[in-house]
């Protein structure tokens, strides 16, 4: 897979993917992530990508032209599944958005300043407009960096177990069960008898049933998804 991101602070955003599992992913040749600064596809000589809004009104707007140039010269080299815009009032992240995303080849994720980009980027470049959250953030960087981890761990060989992804919490819109590891008692605090029982059929029983008591106490809005 590989991820362009469209960004006004690079800088901003190369840490998260200079540790962890998004760099091992990288190392391991499994993901491409690429920034690409948008004063580079400016024509002035102070590097402008945004201006006032026509009709009046507070707040500077992304301008069409930098980001114009930027996404042109990027698909003239592939095709793009998807061109994804960072933005409040797109639809929400779930974890069936990030599922979809892990299959795709090659994406491009634009990341909003100020007040936002021209209505004509979104009109005819952005193909999914995503949003981490119900609040708005001083640009889309940290949305961007959230979203690139939710799907890269996705992506086959980069978790050291296939499976764990699969049995995240909303997978199947229930949270994760109840999870123990040693010690086995701690402080009279003490680890369900069962999962030592080695019945692995009525283990996975008591896993699917303390998800969703789970789920139903603190996030009943997914069992009606």
């Amino acid at each position: 897979m590989r991820i362009d991101i469209i960004t006004v602070l690079p800088e901003l955003l190369k840490s998260p993917f200079e540790a962890s599992i998004l760099k091992r992913a990288i190392e391991a040749g499994l993901v491409e992530v690429h920034f690409h600064n948008l004063r580079d596809y400016t024509t002035d000589n102070y590097k402008s990508i945004d201006d006032t809004q026509f009709g009046g009104g507070a707040g500077m707007v992304m301008m069409v032209e930098p980001i114009d140039k930027c996404i042109t010269d990027l698909k003239s080299q592939r095709d793009y599944d998807e061109v994804i815009y960072m933005t409040p009032d797109g639809e929400t992240l779930k974890q069936g958005i990030a599922n979809q995303l892990s299959m795709h080849e090659n994406i491009i994720i634009l990341c909003g300043h100020y007040k936002g980009v021209d209505q004509r980027v979104r009109d005819q470049f952005i193909t999914r407009e995503i949003s981490i959250g119900d609040y708005v953030l001083s640009g889309g960087e940290l949305g961007a960096a959230v979203l690139c981890d939710a799907v890269i761990r996705l992506i086959p060989g980069v978790l050291g177990n296939e499976t764990s992804a699969l049995t995240d919490s909303f997978q199947d819109n229930l949270l994760a069960p109840p999870i123990y590891t040693k010690p086995r008692e701690y402080k009279g605090w003490k680890v369900p008898e069962l999962l030592f029982s080695g019945n692995f059929p009525e283990i996975e029983k008591w896993r699917e049933e303390q998800a969703y008591e789970r789920t139903k106490k603190l996030r009943p809005d997914l069992l009606d998804e």
